[in-house]
């Protein structure tokens, strides 16, 4: 049964992915999913805030660092290291330099500063990347589980928080024991919970 699981699992990475490729206007439409995210309570409430930083066709990111910080947010990113993620607290997008397969990380020389060191209890929000979702929250990853170990480490009160382009959500994504369930889901169309669309927008 769990072979199963991972076989669909693997196919489905491959259509999502495609899904994504294919989705034009990607950083006005990034944008628009910014738009929504900003007017959360979980968002307005939140006093730090995980942020990944885009690559290759996610939802875009980086642009919106300003703005967080412009709202006072300590803005973290994660990176991975020795198998497993870790965060930064990034104050300045020069603190960013490419690192594994071009990915924007914090520069090597920074990291082991204490003082910008971040646990998971920290976090208040967690803006999560994802190759596909569904609207009860289930997240399929990119299948080497760095972020379901990670996510297994939050507060209760932490918010679980996805960012996908719409053509990224399917009908019912499979799920293991380990995987974790997201709190929100938010495109440009929706805002997705357990319990069904907080907000339809019309296009």
């Amino acid at each position: 049964m769990i072979d199963k699981v991972r076989q669909l699992k693997q196919k489905m990475r491959g259509e999502a992915s495609a899904h994504r490729a294919r989705q034009p206007n990607a950083e006005y439409l990034s944008r628009q999913i910014f738009q929504q995210l900003v007017t959360l309570p979980e968002y307005t409430h939140a006093c730090t805030l995980m942020l990944y930083i885009d690559v290759r066709a996610e939802v875009h990111t980086r642009w919106f660092l300003p703005t967080a910080w412009d709202q006072q947010k300590r803005v973290v990113v994660p990176y991975c290291e020795n198998g497993q993620i870790e965060l930064f607290w990034l104050k300045s997008l020069d603190e960013l330099a490419p690192g594994t397969m071009g990915v924007l990380e914090p520069k090597r020389e920074l990291r082991h500063d204490d003082s910008r060191g971040i646990t998971p209890v920290e976090l208040d929000l967690v803006v999560t990347p994802g190759l596909a979702f569904d609207r009860n929250g289930s997240r399929l990853g990119y299948g080497k589980g760095y972020y379901d170990k990670f996510l297994h480490q939050l507060r209760d009160d932490a918010t679980k928080l996805a960012i996908c382009f719409e053509c990224q959500m399917f009908p019912e994504i499979p799920v293991l024991p380990h995987d974790v369930r997201m709190d929100m889901v938010v495109t440009e169309r929706a805002i997705y919970t357990a319990g069904g669309v907080l907000l339809h927008c019309e296009e």
